[in-house]
């Protein structure tokens, strides 16, 4: 069962080892663990619908409302786990085909309602967040919009309804023998039409592509209309309108069918972990391979402290312990930094990619480890977001914060991303465990995704989202400051919202406000997602 107020499967959880807890206490003091708020606590402050009766497809239990007001940020976590009750919708509706979301919409827009559309649950960037606000609230869930539509195998397309999870988009393809490539680390519940309006990427992007090169067409229901977008291999038919639709966070309509460009399943995959002396020399190397355009499908590059995270988050002190040591007489120490290579495609050209990667890291310094580690990575792909449940029983917080900016920029950034950080927390008399990974590699430059652990304050739920909103501030001031994306796969939503302006400036948010008029006059649609035009919920 998912769990209500944490990460994914109640069944499933990612254990400190001694080491790792060692490390926490050495870095950032001892944690402090607090008490959880119940369910049942919770949902007795929900207050009553303002939509009892309004059409019998809407649903109005408190639970249900509930479970569709939050995402996964960081602000959704400690109002779950502090009992801070956000606005809820008033009413919920499980349409299961375009027609039917189509009425919702009309229904909404003849009655003045808001709408928010809800899908896997996944966001981290305050995607699902109500508004206070006198109008009520309708979250549209997009659950039952879970199955392959249409398999064109000559041209490899496939059409799924857009709440179709991870999972179930892969199986449905690998029994046709294709599969999507598309591996965000919320795999396990996040769907394929949550990737397209967030513009997500997969960890194998580098040989499937992100979701804007898988997506070829669908259908978006809208207040004013339907917008039915063909598939095309290619057209010069002025802008392509696919662009409305990718990222567009449910401020135009909503998306109901997706049609994605699917790959047959490959022959050969591996993962394989390499070490390199320091970041300079790892940093060339990911470069250096990314722009000779190896047929590879993941490079993921590990900064030193991150490195030493991931050894000590491993166990197995024994094994680990020798591997450091075997590391350092090659000329891999204190300063390391582990890159996990993916190698994906035919059996003839898989292996030539490998040793022509191999060749040109060693021109790097670089020690290759074999397939051991890759094959645990691999296992444990989608595992990570579960480590947050069992560092706040030890009593610690964690958070990430994502950009993307070009090569001359990216180790200044990573570094100051870090610092800006360790600064905020500093204000405080407390420390931050901050560590960063390359995780989507292009010629141009790359996304840096970077990671924060800190000890959980006393205070409750004020406490801490003041630090929190703090941490994200600072960090995307830098972001900004050094010419960065403010957010490479997690999408703007609520969270994001205010740094928008600094990437696009005046005349690109008003072409943005204008798009926003013209698909939702009467602004219904996820008010206050992508453009600040309705304030924050109280804090």
């Amino acid at each position: 069962m998912r769990r209500w107020n944490g990460w994914g499967d109640d069944g499933t959880s990612m254990e400190l080892g001694e080491g790792a807890r060692a490390m926490l206490a050495q870095r950032l003091g001892p944690g402090l663990p607090g008490q959880d708020a119940s369910r049942d606590a919770i949902l007795a402050q929900v207050p009553p619908s303002r939509l009892p009766g309004a059409h019998a497809a809407i649903q109005t239990d408190a639970g249900l409302r509930f479970s569709m007001a939050l995402g996964e940020s960081f602000a959704d976590w400690i109002r779950k786990r502090f009992g801070a009750l956000p606005p809820v919708p008033d009413g919920v509706a499980f349409p299961e085909s375009s027609e039917q979301v189509r009425e919702l919409l009309a229904l909404a827009q003849a009655n003045n309602w808001m709408v928010i559309p809800f899908a896997g649950g996944t966001s981290v960037a305050g995607h699902l967040d109500c508004p206070i606000s006198a109008r009520p609230i309708l979250s549209i869930n997009l659950g039952r919009l879970n199955r392959l539509l249409h398999l064109d195998t000559q041209s490899q397309l496939a059409t799924f309804g857009a709440g179709t999870p991870g999972p179930q988009v892969e199986a449905q393809l690998r029994a046709h023998g294709y599969t999507l490539g598309h591996f965000p680390q919320s795999f396990e519940y996040s769907t394929v039409g949550g990737w397209v309006v967030t513009r997500s990427s997969g960890q194998q992007s580098l040989r499937y592509g992100r979701i804007e090169q898988l997506f070829a067409g669908g259908h978006m229901e809208t207040p004013v209309g339907t917008l039915t977008l063909p598939t095309l291999p290619a057209a010069s038919a002025g802008p392509d309108l696919r662009e409305l639709v990718l990222g567009s966070e449910g401020r135009f309509g909503i998306l109901t069918e997706a049609t994605v460009r699917v790959t047959p399943l490959p022959e050969h995959e591996s993962f394989h972990a390499i070490f390199l002396p320091d970041w300079d020399a790892a940093e060339a190397a990911v470069r250096t391979l990314v722009q000779r355009k190896l047929p590879l499908s993941m490079l993921r590059l590990s900064n030193g402290i991150e490195t030493q995270t991931n050894l000590s988050l491993a166990g197995h002190t024994l094994l680990i312990g020798w591997l450091e040591r075997y590391l350092a007489l090659r000329g891999c120490r204190d300063d390391k930094c582990m890159l996990m290579l993916g190698v994906t495609g035919d059996r003839r050209s898989a292996p030539q990619a490998l040793r022509e990667a191999r060749r040109t890291l060693s021109a790097f310094g670089a020690v290759y480890i074999g397939t051991a580690m890759g094959s645990k990575w691999l296992s444990n792909r989608f595992k990570g977001p579960y480590l947050r449940n069992t560092l706040w029983d030890q009593g610690y917080s964690a958070d990430t914060i994502e950009t993307a900016v070009d090569w001359p920029n990216v180790k200044p950034l990573m570094l100051a991303m870090e610092q800006a950080a360790r600064d905020v927390f500093a204000q405080y008399g407390e420390r931050v465990h901050a560590f960063t990974h390359l995780s989507h590699l292009y010629p141009q430059g790359s996304s840096i995704y970077s990671q924060f652990v800190w000890a959980t304050a006393a205070g409750g739920f004020a406490a801490n989202f003041e630090r929190w909103q703090k941490l994200k501030a600072a960090v995307a001031a830098t972001i900004a400051a050094h010419g960065g994306t403010v957010s490479h796969q997690h999408g703007v939503g609520r969270d994001h919202a205010a740094h928008l302006a600094d990437e696009k400036g005046p005349l690109g948010m008003d072409t943005l406000a204008q798009l926003c008029r013209h698909f939702d006059p009467k602004k219904i649609m996820n008010p206050g997602k992508l453009l600040q035009d309705e304030g924050p919920w109280a804090s």
